[in-house]
């Protein structure tokens, strides 16, 4: 027996990204929903590892390095770098539009 919590259905546009530092390579889908707040679901497709993230989340090189399981805090720095120009920016609030 179960609850079921929601069930939902949306056309998503999905991006695969791969690109190379002076030391790993990366390859990345991204999923961009109107699900989870509006935070895209980065997959690495390398590992399956996945997580949702916003220009917030990318901020903390820590959580990058535990999720994606990179070796040092400058590999992070560097993934950060790279998702700050494919991640959506955040939306405005409704007294700022």
């Amino acid at each position: 027996m179960y609850e079921k919590l929601y069930e939902e259905h949306e056309q998503a546009r999905v991006r695969f990204i791969g690109f190379t530092t002076n030391d790993i390579r990366y390859d990345f889908g991204i999923i961009y929903t109107s699900m989870f707040f509006g935070k895209p679901l980065i997959i690495c497709m390398q590992t399956g590892r996945s997580t949702l993230l916003d220009h917030t989340d990318i901020e903390n090189a820590h959580h990058l390095k535990n999720t994606f399981r990179l070796r040092t805090e400058e590999e992070a720095n560097d993934l950060a770098e790279i998702l700050r120009f494919w991640l959506p920016s955040p939306p405005l609030h409704a007294e700022y539009e």
